[in-house]
């Protein structure tokens, strides 16, 4: 196996170890009977407005039954809401409530401070660089 590719792997495992335990404390500062897994769908939810709950779990990569799991204990903290799709009265489109927004604002701003410490001092070009590659990186995943 090529060196760089070992990097990789070294690098990548320790940004999803750190990761994982970020998103446990954000998630629990959006609601503390969230498990961490949870901020990644309430961040998709944020960007998306409202999507089909298909349509999440592929973009996700989960399966329907996991998500939709997710998504009753979500409802049940009052987080999320399922409205009729307009174009498909079977399905529902689910987004977040007022109160989901604003405690995932919220604690997304903890995090977005959290990034903004940890990339002081980086030029700008360097910050858009790499997250270009974090992108083109995820992209190949999908």
């Amino acid at each position: 196996m090529p060196e760089p590719i070992r990097a990789v792997e070294h690098e990548l495992t320790a940004l999803l170890r750190r990761g994982r335990a970020v998103s446990w404390e954000i998630a629990r500062e959006v609601h503390p009977n969230l498990e961490p897994n949870t901020y990644g769908l309430l961040l998709w939810l944020r960007r998306s407005g409202s999507i089909r709950l298909t349509e999440l779990a592929a973009r996700l990569g989960v399966g329907k039954g996991t998500l939709s799991r997710q998504i009753n204990a979500l409802e049940v903290l009052g987080l999320v809401h399922r409205d009729p799709d307009p174009t498909d009265r079977r399905a529902a489109q689910i987004s977040l409530t007022e109160e989901g927004q604003r405690r995932f604002d919220v604690a997304r701003a903890a995090r977005l401070g959290e990034f903004l410490r940890a990339l002081d001092g980086w030029p700008d070009r360097d910050v858009e660089e790499f997250a270009r590659l974090l992108g083109r990186f995820n992209d190949s995943w999908m």
